[in-house]
């Protein structure tokens, strides 16, 4: 580094020759050195990070787990097993850590995306102070790529104008993206994105689409090309599949790998992990297991029809985890085939929180329901009927709670709970043959998700840059972990760690734990006030924090939480914020409001429109407007269409008859169908919807009108309250990814041409505030996240 150019301003600035000048090109002096493209210094390593979704610590097999995950357990072999790794509880918050190196509110993302306020720790802003790591690396010389979810996206900021900023092939530092924008997406029918322009996958699910195995497809064609073309520019790759966060979506054969292997239930399987994972040398001898919470269920306490759908439920989520992890072998096999691996640093982060415990404590087969706070809709009986259809197209399937404490084993509660390591401790795998010679040894450093951006740094031997862009930077809040790959004895280099998620808080210090929980992910009580949580205390040598100490030390307990409000100050987590349903509101939270008033004209065209990027027609009375021009031999299928398969509405011509379709949670379809065939020409069509009011979900009367005459009417008994789905959309003249309808016309793109649609909604009925009681209100917020 020395020899060349600083590297701690970036883009590092171009000098201009300063010889003498000459006239003549052909004179001695007149000769320049060669350019140079830049590089990183030498030796500097190529980079992979993989980042699973929603994986609970006792998940996979290389940390005790049930399920199989044979490509961690091989990288473990030839490598490191960290054990006492630690995410954010969340997966916004834990991926702008990791992107940035800073903690998590210090970059705007003390929450998802969805729940952003104008307070500077939850804005969902990163500041331009905290240069992303990829953008460091690009600006050194890096070729960059991202693939899979980002879900660090402001929500007013991903339509289809961006901007693109905070997107990853936009600001956020890579070169490539081929993913999706969002919490989670369908894995048989994603939303996806190259760069910043919306895709379709190249076949269907009946052809064998599958989102993991795309996103992996195009990763090795990318470090081909790369290889191929810039053999000496080493890459920084970010690998962050979907999975397996919910919904869980995988073929079959997978699955049925697991076919009995979860019938005795969660609290039998959480023994078992234990077992293994002291066998394995993850967690020490004397570690015990946590009580199991009360407000998760006994296995023996579920009802007995129930527990096939049960068991099944985890057989999927298993074969789910699996299927995951052969496509990371099918990378990390291309970069042997390559003659890469040796000289690639790789760090498999086995989920970026604890297992999500947001399925309900049955599960959901149609997680859009729970999403609404419908739960109470899936009886047994449902679920039962639909046991065979789990995890394929037909579901959108989330797990009970009680499979994901046990994923979380042998710690406390899951995703969403930062206070106990259940939450928030992910087992991690570091990999880099001609980095160290460490071969299937374990360490236990305290570290945490914002240590990766600092580690890769100093493995490249670059400086942590001052100024990006002409921007002073703030410091990366991590510290590399580069001195532990050698050295199994390195000193902790970490003394402390505050968590805060949803208010549940905790903090680490010198090897003690003061935590505190504030909710619960599933269960919609009203917040208790900040003063009256119950804070525990944990000692060093507690290693699964079993054993409450806060009675017998309350001047330690006293010390510690003195710690976490310092903390909390220092990296902007003050004020804290359990306002769970008002953040949804943006007209509350503080946060830009794409789409204002109460009309939206949409053009023909225009589709991958997120329910932020278009007005709601929930609980309230609306008009949809839409103006044809039908050609010579009539006209087919999809005019407008919002969500998809599992909730949404849809204007189709189905035989050149206009139609339209309510999705009420795929349970029933409602269909108000004209007899009149639309003629070749240019016409109108309009959905005039009146809705009862008295309420969230309630049914109404829609008209449906072709060129101002009422051609048919009919009835909703229900609707959709909160959200039609996470990630389907908007779109003018076809319906994206699963159809709303199950009619042929309702899932081909419209044959004609739609000029416009325009979206009218009553105003005086939208103030969904005034209309369910504050239970109700958390118990749809709850869900939702």
């Amino acid at each position: 580094m020395a020899d060349g150019p600083a590297r701690d301003v970036l883009p590092i600035p171009d000098r201009a020759p300063d010889g003498p000048v000459a006239y003549d090109a052909k004179e001695p002096d007149a000769a320049f050195p060669p350019i140079e493209p830049l590089r990183p210094p030498a030796g500097a390593p190529n980079v992979l990070v993989v980042l699973l979704d929603d994986t609970g610590f006792g998940a996979s097999s290389a940390f005790g787990g049930p399920c199989r995950t044979p490509t961690a357990e091989r990288l473990a072999a030839d490598g490191l097993k960290y054990n006492r790794f630690h995410t954010t509880a969340l997966c916004s918050p834990t991926r702008q850590a990791l992107l940035t190196g800073r903690n998590h509110h210090s970059v705007g993302m003390g929450g998802i995306t969805e729940i952003a306020t104008s307070a500077p720790g939850y804005s969902s802003v990163r500041p331009n102070t905290a240069a992303p790591l990829a953008e460091t690396l690009k600006l050194n010389g890096y070729s960059t790529a991202q693939f899979g979810k980002c879900h660090e996206v402001p929500v007013w900021e991903t339509s289809p104008l961006g901007p693109f900023d905070r997107w990853p092939s936009g600001g956020g530092g890579f070169e490539y993206f081929y993913g999706f924008i969002g919490g989670e997406t369908n894995q048989y029918a994603p939303a996806l994105y190259e760069g910043t322009t919306a895709v379709e996958p190249d076949r269907t699910p009946e052809e064998g689409y599958h989102f993991t195995e795309d996103m992996t497809d195009r990763a090795i064609d990318w470090v081909r090309q790369q290889k191929a073309l810039m053999a000496d520019k080493p890459f920084f790759m970010y690998y962050a599949p979907g999975a397996t966060h919910a919904p869980h979506h995988v073929p079959k054969e997978w699955s049925d790998r697991y076919k009995g292997e979860f019938d005795d239930g969660w609290d039998v399987l959480r023994e078992r992990s234990l077992a293994r994972q002291k066998e394995l040398g993850v967690v020490p001898p004397d570690a015990e297991l946590t009580e199991r919470p009360a407000d998760i269920p006994a296995w023996d306490d579920m009802p007995d029809d129930l527990k096939p759908v049960l068991a099944r439920q985890m057989e999927v989520y298993a074969g789910f985890l699996e299927h995951t992890d052969h496509h990371v072998g099918r990378l990390v096999d291309a970069l042997a085939e390559l003659e890469v691996l040796d000289d690639t640093l790789v760090f498999y982060i086995v989920g970026d929180n604890g297992a999500s415990a947001e399925g309900t404590p049955q599960g959901t087969f149609n997680e859009t329901i729970s999403l609404n706070g419908a739960a109470g809709i899936e009886t047994t009986e449902f679920m039962a009927e639909r046991i065979d259809q789990f995890g394929t197209v037909a579901a959108n399937n989330h797990y009970a709670v009680g499979w994901a404490h046990a994923m979380d084993a042998p710690y406390q509660w899951t995703k969403q709970v930062a206070s106990h390591w259940g939450g928030t401790r992910n087992g991690t795998v570091v990999h880099w043959p001609r980095g160290f010679e460490a071969r299937g040894e374990v360490r236990d450093q305290f570290s945490h998700v914002i240590d990766i951006a600092a580690t890769v740094l100093d493995a490249a031997g670059l400086p942590e840059p001052t100024f990006v862009h002409g921007v002073q930077q703030m410091p990366i809040h991590g510290r590399s972990l580069l001195p532990s790959f050698a050295d199994s004895d390195a000193a902790e280099h970490r003394d402390t760690q505050y968590f805060e998620m949803f208010c549940n808080r905790g903090v680490y210090h010198r090897g003690w734990t003061a935590v505190t929980r504030h909710s619960i992910p599933w269960k919609p009580t009203a917040m208790p006030a900040f003063d009256d949580d119950v804070w525990e205390l944990y000692a060093p040598d507690d290693w699964t924090q079993a054993h409450d100490l806060a009675a017998e030390q309350p001047e330690r307990l006293a010390e510690l939480q003195r710690i976490f409000l310092l903390e909390a100050a220092r990296y902007g987590v003050l004020p804290l914020d359990d306002r769970r349903f008002e953040r949804f509101d943006p007209r509350i939270a503080g946060r830009p409001q794409l789409v204002r008033g109460t009309s939206q004209l949409l053009f023909e065209g225009m589709g991958r429109l997120s329910e932020n990027s278009i007005l709601s027609l929930k609980n309230r009375s609306h008009a949809i407007t839409a103006q044809l021009e039908v050609p010579d031999g009539g006209a087919e299928g999809v005019i407008v269409a919002q969500g998809g398969a599992y909730a949404g509405w849809s204007i189709y011509l189905l035989e050149g008859r206009p139609v339209y379709c309510y999705n009420f949670f795929g349970l029933e379809r409602y269909k108000v169908t004209a007899e009149r065939v639309v003629a070749p020409g240019e016409h109108q069509v309009r959905v005039e919807f009146d809705y009862d009011g008295g309420g969230l979900g309630k049914g109404g009367a829609v008209a449906l009108h072709l060129d101002g005459e009422q051609v048919a009417s009919g009835r909703l008994e229900h609707t959709v309250p909160a959200v039609f789905s996470a990630d389907e959309t908007t779109d003018i003249g076809r319906d994206s990814a699963t159809p709303v309808s199950d009619d042929p016309g309702g899932a081909i793109p419209f044959t004609g041409r739609v000029r416009w649609v325009q979206i009218d909604v009553d105003e005086a009925a939208a103030d969904a505030d005034h209309m369910i009681s504050p239970e109700e209100r958390l118990r749809i917020a709850m869900a939702r996240q």
